[in-house]
């Protein structure tokens, strides 16, 4: 057997793929066309970007319609979980970032298999359950005709200058912000702390939901926003919204898909999880406006910052104290 088969078959096995039993993506589409035709698809992708990856996955697999249930993480994770209690579970696959998705891993609701498609995925990209999707990062972005251009920023220190009073808007629950300045650009609490407080004495405004932050940046309601999704940008620029965005540094975060253990079209579920896994699913994603979680699928837009500070797994366990941190901070209850 030659090396580079055996390392394929290795991968898979770890990934708990029994090779033997591994079926195309092909096959498994002809068994979720028995199923109904529906995937119910729990999930936080922009409907900027949805409405472009979303009809690609139809176009791809003629027969199914996908029934995008749209909210916030917390909303739909509280959903998944208050459904599954109660008996009834609606949702064939949920995803978004990784600490929502590992709320609900907590409860044990996830379908404990991976997809052979995640054995050419970096370890921190995968877990027991999911898979990396795409990837998230949190920077600065702003109205044109609100910023000057010598305003503009180019480090988040900038939000601490008095200039930004009155004129900054963010999400409520961004504290990964804080854990990537605190663990990976400072390397220290205090510090973070600190640069976040003198941005807080410019009074943010929060609003819940990053398309609307995007929303309201595009109306003018605001001059800059501290903590926007970067994927959310460019495609707002080519239809003409007057704004821009900060690359020279942010946080990354991982977005990612589970499938739900007792999905009510289980082999719909599992065509799809493994359809974003692969290299064509990450392609369409990119081909969408996000920036695709595959090593070896290159990004369409520009969204990655120059300095990455990465928020992952292993930063999980800490976020019940980063977030009371960030709330104090910012004075959110």
């Amino acid at each position: 057997m030659r090396a580079s088969k055996l390392l394929v078959i290795l991968a898979l096995i770890f990934c708990g793929v029994n090779p033997a039993q591994a079926q195309t993506i092909d096959e498994v589409y002809k068994k979720a066309l028995s199923e109904g035709g529906t995937l119910n698809f729990y999930g936080t992708l922009a409907q900027i970007n949805a409405e472009i990856i979303l009809p690609l996955f139809e176009k791809r697999f003629p027969g199914i319609k996908v029934n995008h249930v749209d909210a916030t993480a917390d909303q739909l994770a509280a959903r998944i979980i208050a459904e599954s209690r109660g008996g009834k579970t609606i949702a064939d696959v949920f995803q978004t970032l990784l600490d929502g998705l590992v709320r609900v891993q907590a409860q044990g609701f996830f379908l404990d298999r991976l997809p052979p498609e995640a054995a050419a995925y970096p370890e921190e990209y995968r877990g027991t359950t999911w898979v990396a999707s795409d990837l998230i990062y949190i920077v600065p972005a702003w109205n044109t005709t609100k910023v000057k251009k010598d305003e503009e920023p180019k480090q988040f220190e900038d939000f601490a200058d008095p200039r930004w009073k009155g004129r900054l808007i963010a999400e409520p629950r961004d504290f990964q912000l804080l854990i990537g300045l605190a663990r990976y650009k400072y390397k220290n609490d205090e510090k973070a702390v600190a640069l976040l407080k003198r941005i807080a004495a410019n009074n943010l405004e929060f609003h819940k939901g990053h398309s609307q932050l995007a929303e309201l940046l595009v109306a003018g309601q605001a001059a800059a926003c501290v903590t926007c999704y970067a994927h959310h940008y460019p495609i707002r620029k080519r239809k003409g919204a007057p704004v821009d965005y900060m690359l020279t540094e942010g946080t990354g975060d991982i977005d990612a898909t589970a499938v739900m253990k007792n999905a009510p079209h289980p082999n719909t579920a599992w065509l799809f999880a493994r359809w974003v896994a692969s290299e064509e699913g990450q392609k369409v994603y990119a081909q969408g406006g996000r920036l695709p979680a595959h090593p070896k699928v290159e990004p369409v837009e520009k969204t990655r910052p120059a300095k990455v500070y990465p928020v992952g797994e292993n930063d999980i366990k800490d976020f019940p104290k980063y977030e009371k941190m960030w709330k104090e901070i910012f004075g959110l209850r």
